[in-house]
Formats: C-alpha cells, sequence, structure tokens
C-alpha cells in the first residue's frame, strides 16, 4: 500500500473527525471529493486508488480534475472552489506527515481558486416581508407553525441548518430573551429576539406544548423538519404572497434570502459590519461587506456628501461673436 491511502485515512478519522470534530456535512463534503479524485486518477494512471502515491496527485493531475469538474460536470466556480479547498485542506495535513513529498505538496498548495462573478445579494423589502408574513393560515396549526418560522428567519437570520436543529431548550424567553444557535464549526452563538418576535415564540411553544429537547419546528409527526421541507415551505409561501405583491415575481425566495433580509434590515437601522458578522455567525467580517455593497442608502449617503462639480445645466453658449454667428447658420 503506497503512503496515500493511509494519509487519506488518517486525514479523515485523526483530523477531521477527532482533532477539528467536523459536522457531518463537511466530512461527507470531502468524502465526495476525494471520490471524485481518486477515480479521475484511475483514469488518468490506470492505477488502482490503494495502488496510488502521493507523487500521483500532483499539480497536473490536480489541475486536470478542476477542468474536468466544470468542463466534464458542469460545476459551477464555486464548487470547483470547494473542491479544490478540501484537496488544499489534506495537503496541509500531509506536508506534516510526508513531507518527502513537499515539492508535490506545494506546487498543488499553490493552484489558487478560481476568480467567479458574484451575484447582487436577493433579499426582501418591507412591503415583501409583510405580504410574505401574511400568507400562513393562522388559523390552522401549519399555518401558525409556518408564520412563526418564517418570523424567526426574517428576525435573526438563522441558516436553514440551525433553524431545523433548534429544540425549544433553544430559545430563552426570560431577561435578554433569545435564541441559543448551533452554527458552522460547531460554534455556539446567541441571537437576541425582539419584543414582537418573543410574543410570537412564546405563543407557538405554548401551542406546541412538548418537553424542552423536542424541535421548535417539527413536523405534523412531532418529528424535525428538514432543511429541504423548510426550503420547499418558503418558496411556496412567497409564490402565494406574490399574487398580491408582484415584486416578489421577480425574486427567488428561499431560506437564503431571508437570511440576507435579515442582515439588510440590521443594516438599514445602522448596525456595523462587525457586529452583523457576529449576529449571522460568519467566519469573517470579510464575509459580512456584501451588505455594505448591496446597500443603495449607504451608495446615496456616499454621493450626496460628495462635493458638487460645478456643472450647470443648459446647452453651451460660445462666448466668442464670431462662433456665435457660425452656430446660427
Amino acid at each position: 500500500m503506497s503512503a496515500l491511502a493511509p494519509a487519506l485515512q488518517a486525514f479523515f478519522t485523526d483530523r477531521l473527525i477527532t482533532q477539528r470534530g467536523s459536522s457531518p456535512r463537511t466530512i461527507a463534503a470531502y468524502r465526495d471529493t476525494f471520490t471524485l479524485l481518486l477515480r479521475f486518477a484511475h483514469d488518468q494512471t490506470g492505477k488502482q486508488p490503494f495502488e496510488l502515491n502521493i507523487d500521483d496527485l500532483d499539480a497536473p493531475l490536480i489541475g486536470a480534475f478542476l477542468t474536468h469538474l466544470e468542463r466534464d460536470r458542469g460545476n459551477t466556480a464555486r464548487t470547483r472552489n470547494a473542491r479544490l479547498g478540501a484537496i488544499h485542506s489534506f495537503y496541509r495535513f500531509a506536508a506534516l506527515e510526508h513531507p518527502e513529498h513537499a515539492h508535490t505538496i506545494a506546487r498543488v498548495m499553490a493552484i489558487p481558486t478560481k476568480r467567479h462573478e458574484r451575484s447582487t445579494v436577493c433579499y426582501l423589502d418591507l412591503t415583501e416581508i409583510t405580504a410574505l408574513l401574511a400568507v400562513p393560515d393562522r388559523g390552522t396549526w401549519l399555518g401558525r407553525r409556518d408564520r412563526a418560522l418564517l418570523a424567526l428567519m426574517i428576525q435573526t437570520g438563522v441558516r436553514v441548518s440551525e433553524l431545523v436543529g433548534l429544540r425549544i431548550r433553544d430559545v430563552h424567553l426570560g431577561t435578554g430573551h433569545h435564541i441559543q444557535v448551533l452554527g458552522k464549526g460547531r460554534k455556539k452563538r446567541a441571537t437576541p429576539l425582539t419584543g414582537e418576535i418573543t410574543a410570537l415564540l412564546r405563543q407557538w411553544i405554548t401551542e406546541r406544548g412538548s418537553g424542552h429537547e423536542d424541535p421548535l419546528f417539527p413536523t405534523r409527526q412531532g418529528r424535525p423538519l428538514s432543511r429541504h421541507t423548510v426550503g420547499l415551505l418558503v418558496g411556496k409561501h412567497a409564490e402565494t404572497a406574490a399574487a398580491g405583491c408582484p415584486s416578489l415575481k421577480t425574486k427567488r425566495v428561499t431560506p437564503h434570502v431571508l437570511r440576507h433580509t435579515a442582515a439588510m434590515l440590521w443594516r438599514a437601522k445602522g448596525v456595523d459590519i462587525a457586529t452583523i458578522a457576529l449576529l449571522l455567525g460568519h467566519e469573517s467580517v470579510q464575509t459580512t461587506h456584501i451588505y455594505e455593497h448591496a446597500d443603495p442608502a449607504l451608495k446615496e449617503e456616499a454621493i450626496a456628501r460628495t462635493t458638487p462639480l460645478g456643472i450647470k445645466p443648459g446647452r453651451y453658449r460660445p462666448s466668442d461673436t464670431l462662433l456665435a454667428f457660425l452656430e446660427q447658420l
């Protein structure tokens, strides 16, 4: 067996699971990356995966693999960069365990991420928010659940993966009411609740009437909602709301759009970017700067503070009498 197989196994068991405590989603994403890579390397070299060495997965082969992802599998540049990130993570680990392959590892680590166009942040304005929250039928149990769910997402900006993991015990409605969220990287954060959302959740939890360990937003059978189900119900209610709010027809409303909406509401109230990053659970403030670029009010304020250029309206009139004569011809 070559050095690659035990190194890759140790990367998953020791580095990701034991040392870093990576989430199942992260482990699954890394697993899929290396499954695709090993199959591609097998096609290129003719070697079985267990026969491959670290030097077989050199920079030219990794580069060809990334091209294959985009050209043959139709992956976006964003997906390509995510796959490269997983490969870089493994090679950083391999550099410590197998310094004899330092040259190959250094060349792979030098492969850059690919630039790609960033789409404009999509979010809902106050009219659209009002229309969306008016859709769930408050006369039914499901309607009351969906209304509380949508309102919580819009006010707190929780990720859909965080939302479906919320238990009743994670909602604190006493002094300093907030929800306790387990975010990316298993990092916990407390997100404060407004008085309006606090009252709505208190009413919902009273009706919900289950134990502290039960999901905050369950199915009718009492099981936690899935991320897919939340996406479907957000889209369904947005489609219904679009009948009375035409601007919603131009937007694809997803749980992540509601997360953007929360950030833009905070930005409109003057909350600074560093605080928004904390509220959203961003690892880096750089990620949160997209909301500065998306806020038209900030740009209007900047233009208002700009020194006038001294440009006067009207048609140009030459001062010279001869030129004035020629203009009139």
